[in-house]
This record gives structure tokens, sequence and C-alpha cells, in this order.
């Protein structure tokens, strides 16, 4: 029964590539540093400071005139939809000589309703440059002590060898993912810098599922090398990998197409978090265990006595 069960189970053989997977890691990481360590990223309002203003249309806006406008009249804005067409977030980066918040609002209104008569002002808010210095420090602090939990949490759970795959395997996705931002200079706020901890937690649920496979066969499966051990516990769970990675694509496209502008930027981190995160728990976290030198020791429990015989045996 067991032998028929081995045919018919997919044998991939992942491992095969895992020197051109790290490749291909490696330029997309010297790509995503060099462009964060020269270029940075382009902070929005929640990090830099500045005014979020909520404006009511009387009737359907068109987003790009409103921007084209306001660049006009001297205003460094992001504008954006913000539930309907009618109502119209519009981010203010602080201003050189520091004007005064309600002048700022005003004067925005004046030009607003100098294009469309009836806009009304809905919300006004300012960010100072300090509480964004104070969030972009705790959001990095968040950050480093998410991977440091993980790093304690997966050490008592495994061993420290797969501790240390995971954090790198974490460490790839979350550099790649800001790198995409930094080269395409989208604006980085605080909704994205959720979904960059978002990712940390479906990477980690990703890789512990196969982790944890790899330690039931590396006692179960004593005849196989270590790298024919990580490629059966690949492909064991590669079905639960796909579904649940596709079931969440749907739904964060579906985020991205029809949930505005106001989460698209969620959205969109997370759509490449989930591809990386599932690229990385196959071939990052489990290549790092083979570069690391895992042995099946490592993880075997004490030998039993020779009259009780092996789990294998016993299976």
């Amino acid at each position: 029964m067991n032998t028929k069960k081995n045919k018919q189970q997919r044998n991939f053989d992942f491992m095969k590539y895992r020197r051109i997977a790290t490749i291909i890691s490696g330029i997309l990481i010297i790509i995503s540093l060099a462009s964060l360590a020269i270029r940075g990223l382009n902070l929005g309002v929640d990090f830099t400071g500045g005014a979020v203003i909520e404006v009511g249309y009387p009737s359907n806006a068109n987003v790009d005139d409103i921007r084209a406008t306001l660049e006009k009249s001297g205003f460094d804005a992001s504008v954006q939809s913000f539930g309907t067409d009618k109502d119209i977030l519009i981010r203010l980066a602080p201003e050189k000589e520091g004007a005064n918040k309600a002048n700022i609002s005003e004067r925005v209104l004046k030009v607003l309703q100098k294009q469309t008569p009836g806009v009304e002002m809905r919300r006004v808010e300012f960010v100072g440059p300090q509480i964004g210095d104070e969030l972009r420090e705790q959001g990095g602090i968040a950050m480093l002590l998410a991977l440091a939990g993980i790093l304690i949490y997966v050490t008592l759970r495994f061993e420290f060898r797969f501790s240390v795959g995971s954090v790198i395997a974490l460490l790839h996705d979350v550099v790649i993912t800001l790198g995409f931002f930094s080269v395409t200079r989208i604006e980085f706020d605080l909704t994205i810098l959720a979904a960059i901890l978002a990712i940390i937690g479906y990477s980690l649920n990703d890789t512990i599922v196969v982790f944890d496979r790899v330690r039931e066969n590396f006692i179960r499966l004593r005849k196989e090398s270590t790298e024919g051990s990580l490629n059966i516990s690949i492909n064991q769970t590669l079905s639960r990998t796909i579904v649940t990675s596709l079931t969440t694509l749907l739904v964060l496209v579906a985020l991205f197409y029809f949930g505005g502008e106001i989460i698209h930027g969620f959205a969109l981190a997370m759509i490449l978090g989930v591809v990386i995160g599932t690229y990385s728990s196959i071939y990052i976290a489990s290549s790092s265990l083979l570069m690391m030198g895992i042995t099946r020791e490592a993880l075997l429990p004490p030998k039993p006595d020779e009259t009780e015989g092996t789990i294998e045996e016993l299976s």
C-alpha cells in the first residue's frame, strides 16, 4: 500500500535547481539593496509629515485633472479617490516655508472651488515631521522584533539552523519587496508597512509547514539523503502551498482592481509578498538548510532499544 502511494506521489526535483534559484535571488537582492541605498523609498505623508485633506465633489471627480490643477498651483500633492468617485483624498508634502495648517487647507479648497464650484471640505489632518520620524522608527523596530521572535520560536520548535533558514527566507522576501517599491517609486505609506509585516507572517507559515514535513521525513526516511528528504517534503506539501497561495492571490487581485486607490498599495505589496514568499519557502528556506549542513542526526530522538524496533519498521 505504501509503495502505491509513493508511485502516485509527484516527484519534482526542486533541489536540482537550487543554485539557479540562489543566483536569481542574489541578483534581485543586490538590485534591491542598491536601489534602497541610492534612491531609498518614496515615503508618503505618514512618514515625512504633511497634510491630509478630504474633499467632497457634487459629482464624479477626475483625479488626474485635480492633480494637474494642484501641481500648477505649486502644491506637491498625491490625489486619489476615497470611497466613491465624489470623495477625494489629497496628501500634501510639508511646505518648505512651514505655512499655517489652516492656510494650506484654505488655499487648496480655493483652488479646487475655482476649478469646480461646490467642492466641500470634509476633513483636514496634519502629520508633523517628528510624528513621521517616530512612525518610521517604530515600523522598523516592529519588523526587527518580529524577526527576532521568529528566530526564537523556530529555534525552540525545531533547531537553530532551521530558525536561521526561516529568517534568511523572510529577509529575502522583505528586501525584494522593499526593493520593488524603491525601484518603481510607488509611494510607501503605513498600509504598505502593514503589508510587509503581514508578508512576514504569511511566508513564515508556509516555511513552517515545509519544515514540519522535513523534520518528519528526516526521522521516517532514514535511508534518504538530506537533499532527497527535502525534495520529498516539498513535494508532499506542494498541493497545500499552491492552493493556499492561489486562493490568497484571488482575494488580493480582487482588492487590487476593485478595492480603490486607498488599498491599492497594500494589495500590491501583498501580491508580491505571496508570490515571493511561496518561492522562498520552496527554494530559499530549504536551500539554506543544505548550505548550513543540516543532518538528520540533529533532529533524531535518542536511539530506542533494539527490541523496540525502528520507527520505519513500526509504521
